[in-house]
């Protein structure tokens, strides 16, 4: 499977230890073959319902304790939840996004859109937290912060590419309270009133990924140092988004061979920048590097 497809899982990472390839490969097999059903090809609401509805009655299986009769894909996660004791409940809520992928193309209110990044990018940090042992209240608090955060980032890079599926996922009250208007989406790139939206969004998420930042340094070897990285990368693309004066809709931010680097740098300096942003709170929106 491609691994750029499912931008929330960090499959592809090199700090990835070897002996947990197997069981990250598994979940990211599930999450990325749901999300297809509900995004991909050319079937019907019904029917990609129908096909999601499917992968639960395979999860109830799982939680039921069989093991003969199941697709393979479901085997092999089946004999991963079992090793490491992972709760059913992430891959369940995953399955709830994905389905409202398939009813729902707008969110009202902040909130709601935070719903649902809870059930479609949470459950992958505490799928992740799980397989290291690290999953306990304080830890799934700040990486919850910190998918949340990395799902909305991409909803901003992404504004151009979702509103072609017909889809906003900018929440309606911040459009209404800047005067933007959902109709008028396909262009608004070079607006005062676009950049004043845009301005809001990167700030709020911004603010939300550094509530959840303190995780990545909690955590030792190497899942810690990932998740600097990837602290670091959401953060990077906000600059970027920030470079094109918020324009995503020409100039759709991706992280450059030089961006990943500066991403890695600032990684590994991050806890001194930590300790310099806790003595100053006003600089708490500057990047951590």
């Amino acid at each position: 499977m491609s691994v750029d497809h499912y931008e929330n899982f960090p499959v592809a990472s090199v700090l990835l230890p070897r002996r947990l390839v197997p069981a990250v490969e598994a979940i990211y097999a599930f999450a990325r073959s749901a999300d297809d059903l509900a995004d991909e090809g050319d079937a019907t609401p019904e029917q990609r319902l129908a096909a999601l509805a499917a992968y639960e009655q395979a999860l109830d299986g799982i939680a039921a304790g069989a093991r003969s009769g199941l697709d393979p894909m479901f085997t092999r996660l089946a004999g991963v939840i079992a090793q490491y004791d992972l709760p059913l409940q992430p891959f369940r809520d995953l399955l709830s996004a994905f389905k409202q992928d398939v009813t729902v193309t707008r969110y009202s209110t902040y909130e709601a859109l935070l719903d649902y990044c809870a059930r479609s990018a949470n459950p992958v940090g505490l799928l992740m937290l799980s397989l290291y042992g690290q999953a306990d209240a304080d830890n799934v608090r700040d990486s919850d912060a910190i998918c949340s955060a990395l799902q909305i980032i991409n909803f901003l890079q992404d504004v151009a590419i979702d509103l072609h599926k017909e889809r906003i996922y900018l929440p309606m009250e911040d459009l209404a309270r800047f005067a933007v208007s959902p109709a008028a989406l396909d262009h608004p790139g070079g607006t005062a009133k676009w950049r004043n939206l845009m301005k809001f969004e990167v700030a709020r998420a911004r603010a939300l990924m550094l509530s959840g930042a303190p995780l990545a340094l909690r955590l030792r070897g190497r899942i810690g140092l990932e998740l600097r990285m990837v602290v670091q990368g959401g953060l990077r693309i906000l600059e970027s988004i920030e470079e094109v004066d918020y324009d995503v809709f020409r100039r759709r931010p991706k992280l450059t061979r030089k961006d990943w680097l500066k991403v890695i740098w600032r990684g590994l300096r991050m806890k001194a920048r930590m300790k310099r942003l806790m003595k100053s709170p006003p600089a708490a929106a500057l990047p951590l590097e």
